[in-house]
């Protein structure tokens, strides 16, 4: 395999008719799962990401999907093959794991994978990722109070859940008795495992026509024009240390008590290297990662700026290191507490941005309001008799760049092209009503460019229930750029204006009863340049299209 930055033989076109090819093959496997799964998390919410591998573990195709699985995948074939070494992949196997300290993420986040052979040779692997409604965790759904991982669901190492074409009937029997839905959750893994099987269809295809030999070529040629195109980005920016620090809320559990996240980026010539070895130690709450995931935020921070119209393959980030503590919040070690893994990440993505902005002023944006805001519910659903569980993630504000306002009532940059649930089919499938969805007016921050809007989503219930919340960022919500001011941070009321107000961010199975109401109010990102310099016209476009309010146009703008 080429391993440096030598041209490879081939001709560009068919490079480029096998690099589309495998990209392709990718959104075959999406379609597959999202058209198969049970779920609203994932065929609505699109809470999932799958990708081609090449048998070096190496990202042939991956499809559109959450950006923090970015070059995550392949860590558990990896960590697969070390286990029980090359020989363990066998024709018409399928895998499983969910372990939070090797796939990174939370015990929800199930990731299914299996070899792909052409003629008795291992020409690569398929693989998804995708949450699960319930493992089986001490609260339906999840914990937002978890201390410990044990607490938080049924975890699985890598093990076969598909032997030889055959169903491995104890693992998948072990599945069923411990989640709380086993009915929706065998489906959403039957949805996975057809999504690998297209995978394995499409590869072999494509070596089939094009011969083993040329899909290499094309391989070593689409990494060598990735690695090329990085580096000299890189390259232009100018060597030094740029450091940058933020802070969460707190871990859940400590409500009192900040938990730092500091970066610190040197660049030397066309090499960059990203560390974060002085964050927060692991805390006692849920806010936790495994090193793979963290490696995999940094990832997506320097993506952003460095390589963003190009796709993720295995030519990608050979010039970047991280350097990830162990025993650290984006380091955790067993029995470390990983339920809610994403908060300090969509910040470290927004820190790249902020440590880099001297350099790069052209290419950065503002922060985002930099968290999934859940909302999760449970309980019984009296129209059909049975037990249910939601999950949703709330859309919020971007940061405005150089040139444009943020975006409002967009997911945070943890999540990609993951989907709030649609009213009609959210109130369809779970009793609730929800009364009010629209912007929030005046949350992004001003500036030349204006930071992107929360929203307002307000829920009834129309049973009793449980909610529990994770609303992060109210401590640093998300900061200007450039003379640009921070943004309004999130905010929830549980019965707005009644006698029993009251206003959380983060809780654990509060209990509801018919007819009480949760308003939420997420953030907005951070603005750009000095709100002074904006013009008039826009100003007053902003009032009329109900971005900013007319006292917002005077106070913040003089207009």
């Amino acid at each position: 395999m080429t391993t440096t930055l030598d041209r490879v033989d081939i001709d560009p076109v068919t490079v480029e008719i096998i690099r589309n090819a495998l990209t392709s093959a990718a959104d075959d496997m999406n379609a597959t799962l999202i058209r198969s799964a049970y779920t609203p998390i994932i065929y609505e919410c699109g809470d999932c990401v799958v990708a081609l591998l090449d048998a070096d573990h190496q990202v042939l195709g991956q499809s559109a999907g959450l950006p923090i699985f970015l070059g995550n995948l392949e860590t558990c074939t990896l960590a697969t093959e070390e286990r029980f070494g090359r020989e363990v992949w066998q024709p018409g196997d399928v895998w499983i794991l969910n372990d939070s300290y090797l796939g990174g993420t939370h015990l929800n986040d199930v990731t299914i994978f299996g070899p792909v052979f052409d003629d008795g040779t291992l020409i690569g692997f398929t693989a998804s990722r995708a949450h699960w409604i319930d493992v089986g965790s001490k609260d339906p759904g999840g914990s937002m109070d978890s201390v410990t991982i044990f607490q938080e669901g049924l975890r699985l190492g890598p093990q076969k859940l598909v032997d030889g074409g055959e169903p491995v009937h104890g693992v998948i029997d072990t599945i069923g008795t411990n989640v709380r839905f086993p009915y929706p959750t065998t489906g959403d893994m039957n949805a996975m495992i057809a999504c690998i099987t297209m995978g394995e269809k499409r590869l072999q295809e494509i070596v089939r026509r094009f011969g083993l030999d040329t899909v290499e070529a094309a391989r070593d040629e689409i990494f060598r024009q990735t690695e090329l195109l990085e580096r000299a980005v890189i390259e232009a920016i100018p060597d030094g240390v740029y450091d940058a620090e933020g802070v969460l809320d707190n871990d859940g559990i400590d409500l009192n008590t900040p938990i730092p996240i500091r970066l610190r980026i040197t660049v030397s010539g066309d090499t960059i290297d990203l560390d974060v070895t002085e964050s927060a130690d692991q805390t006692v709450g849920p806010v936790n990662c495994g090193v793979a995931q963290a490696v995999s935020a940094l990832r997506v921070g320097y993506k952003l700026l460095v390589s963003p119209d190009l796709p993720g393959n295995g030519g990608s980030f050979r010039s970047m290191t991280t350097q990830v503590r162990e025993g650290s919040v984006l380091g955790a070690r067993s029995p470390a507490a990983c339920q809610w893994y994403f908060s300090h990440l969509g910040l470290l993505i927004d820190m790249v941005a902020r440590a880099l902005a001297p350099a790069l002023p052209d290419s950065v944006a503002g922060a985002s309001h930099g968290d999934s805001m859940i909302i999760l519910t449970a309980g019984v659903d009296p129209r059909v008799g049975r037990e249910f569980v939601s999950l949703e993630a709330t859309v919020g504000g971007w940061g405005a760049w150089q040139g444009s306002d943020g975006e409002s009532a967009l997911i945070n940059n943890v999540n990609g092209s993951l989907k709030d649930i649609p009213i009609e089919v959210h109130e369809t499938r779970y009793p609730w009503r929800i009364t009010e969805y629209r912007i929030r007016e005046d949350s992004g921050g001003a500036g030349r460019w204006r930071g992107g809007n929360g929203v307002i989503r307000e829920y009834e219930a129309q049973t009793d229930l449980s909610v529990s919340l994770w609303f992060e960022r109210s401590r640093q919500p998300a900061w200007g750029l450039f003379g640009g001011e921070d943004a309004v941070g999130p905010e929830v009321v549980v019965n707005p204006g009644r006698p029993d107000e009251r206003r959380l961010l983060k809780v654990n199975g509060l209990d509801l009863k018919a007819g009480d109401v949760v308003r939420c109010s997420t953030g907005g990102g951070g603005g750009y340049g000095d709100p002074v310099e904006r013009s008039a016209d826009d100003v007053r476009a902003d009032v009329s299209d109900g971005n900013i309010s007319a006292e917002a146009a005077m106070t913040r703008y003089g207009i």
